[in-house]
């Protein structure tokens, strides 16, 4: 397991559109999940224990972000050949098993985690009404384990982006495991 760590937020930078297979059956496009004051991002997988510490706070948060008008989807981007953990039929569980309250879709081709500039799990994109970005980071303070009371760093920017269209000026990047690029 490779550790990454995420850019600071390119403020403004334009949501990029995609067209991903859901867990559902269903296809998303970008204006199929954005919400009329925002929109959330999420690159996550099944196997990272980074991801797997914070998926009943994404969900709890997202659920809430709903209430406010922001969207929110959820990719899978990892090379599937030696992390069938991620497979799309165990992406299709997790979602049950979580209730995922936002599309779960697979990003085969790569091309998707790659024009977002994606570079680890859980890694988070709030962007605004507009699709500008206002924010890039992480969920809170924890890592690998989930620290009570971790003050909802995500929550709290993504909030103040349906509020105001801007995100904090004061971000932390995401850390987590390396998305598991294809070999070329």
């Amino acid at each position: 397991m490779a550790l990454e760590s995420s850019k600071v937020c390119d403020f403004g930078w334009r949501a990029v559109d995609f067209d991903l297979p859901g867990v559902d059956g269903k296809r998303y496009r970008l204006a199929d999940v954005r919400g009329p004051k925002g929109l959330l991002v999420m690159f996550i997988c099944n196997h990272c224990p980074y991801v797997k510490a914070v998926r009943e706070r994404i969900v709890r948060d997202c659920k809430e972000l709903a209430a406010l008008g922001i969207g929110a989807i959820a990719i899978n981007a990892n090379d599937l050949t030696d992390y069938p953990e991620d497979s799309f039929d165990n992406m299709r569980r997790v979602a049950e098993e979580y209730g995922f309250p936002f599309p779960y879709v697979y990003d085969e081709s790569q091309d998707v985690a790659k024009a977002y500039g994606a570079v680890c799990t859980p890694e988070f994109f709030g962007f605004n009404a507009d699709l500008e970005l206002q924010y890039h980071g992480r969920l809170d303070e924890s890592g690998r384990e989930a620290k009570p009371g971790a003050r909802r760093e995500l929550f709290e920017a993504m909030k103040q982006i349906a509020e105001t269209g801007q995100g904090p000026r004061e971000q932390w990047p995401a850390i987590g495991c390396s998305i598991k690029w294809k070999n070329a």
